[in-house]
Formats: structure tokens, sequence, C-alpha cells
């Protein structure tokens, strides 16, 4: 006998899915007990005017930011730029009713308290628009990176603009690193960033 068909087909999320929850009229005080009592940096929560998105990201996300997040640290060793790194630390501010982490936080020269880039890795669309956190937060560029391209987004007066290069760390060639950070070989990629670099002072 063969089974029918479901009328509402379902899978069981694999390990390589990305899992989210969006919950609506949560307080300030709700999202932040629960963003210092979870304890696991797996866990992203995006927090907006009342609305809270709660991500797990996938192996292939994060394979993928660390990997730009070890080239462009070793671009930056290379090249003598000072760069101040804070992983995906949560940023927050009450009276905006805005926190977030990205995938990577980085300040050029200093440490600062609200970083100059924020790295987002794009493997699924969440439903919250994080660019509106980040206005919030008053972060000076948004870097996107989806389908191995880069996006370089940068904050004008109230509104983020693209532009074509970044404004905080031009000297990145970001074609360049995109392509290395989907190469196969995360150590081969490293060794060739360092062997152009050495070759080209």
């Amino acid at each position: 006998m063969v089974a029918a068909a479901p009328l509402y087909p379902t899978r069981r999320p694999s390990a390589q899915d990305e899992q989210r929850v969006v919950l609506g009229g949560v307080p300030w005080a709700t999202y932040v007990m629960l963003r210092d009592s979870v304890d696991s940096s797996g866990i992203r929560m995006t927090y907006l005017e009342g609305w809270l998105e709660i991500m797990s990201p996938s192996r292939e996300h994060e394979v993928e930011k660390k990997q730009i997040a070890r080239l462009l640290e070793l671009f930056c060793l290379e090249r003598d730029i000072p760069l101040y790194g804070y992983g995906s630390a949560t940023f927050r501010k009450e009276e905006r009713e805005r926190g977030l982490e990205p995938d990577e936080w980085y300040s050029r020269d200093a440490d600062k308290e609200i970083p100059d880039i924020a790295l987002e890795v794009i493997k699924t669309h969440g439903s919250l628009d994080k660019l509106e956190v980040y206005r919030g937060l008053g972060v000076q560029e948004v870097w996107i990176f989806e389908a191995g391209e880069f996006r370089v987004l940068t904050l004008r007066a109230d509104h983020y603009e693209r532009v074509a290069a970044s404004e905080v760390l031009p000297e990145v060639d970001l074609s360049r690193l995109a392509a290395l950070a989907l190469h196969e070989d995360q150590h081969a990629a490293l060794r060739e960033l360092r062997a152009e670099l050495r070759a080209k002072p």
C-alpha cells in the first residue's frame, strides 16, 4: 500500500539550516534578560522597537564569516593597519530600542564605543531590517556578503547608501577578499593572501 502524499508537506530541519523565530510585543527588559541569560555564541538576537528575531546560524554561514574575518585581520596585520575586533559582541541602546550581534564588528585605529564596521554574511533572509538597527546604533559601515559578493553601505546623515568601496578601510580589495573567502582550503587562502601582500609591500 502506498502512503498518501501529505496535504501540508513538511520536513525536519537539518543541522545545515538557519533557524529563525520572530516575536512581537517584546519589552526591552525581556529582550535584555533573554540576551543576557542565553550563554551561547551560536544564538543571535536582533531587537527593533518591540520585535525580537532569534537566529541560529548554519555551519556554512559560520565558515564564511570566520574566513572573511581571518582574511581581513591578516590583511590589516600585514599592512600595519590598527584593527580592533569585537567578534559578535552585543551592542544595544535602550533609548533607541535597538540591539543586535553581527557576524563581526571592527573599528579602525582605536577601540570605540560603537564599532566602525559591521559584517553580515547572508545565507537566509530574516524578518527585521537590520540596517534600521545599525542606523539607530550609529554604525558607520555595514559590509554585506551574499552570494559570493560584498555590498558596502555607508551611513549618510540618517540613511545608508551603497558605495563602491569601504571608506573606513579603502585599502582592502573586497572583490579579492570575496574570492578568497570562498576558497575551499582556508589555510591555502590565507597563505595566498599573505604571499600577495608580501610580494607588493
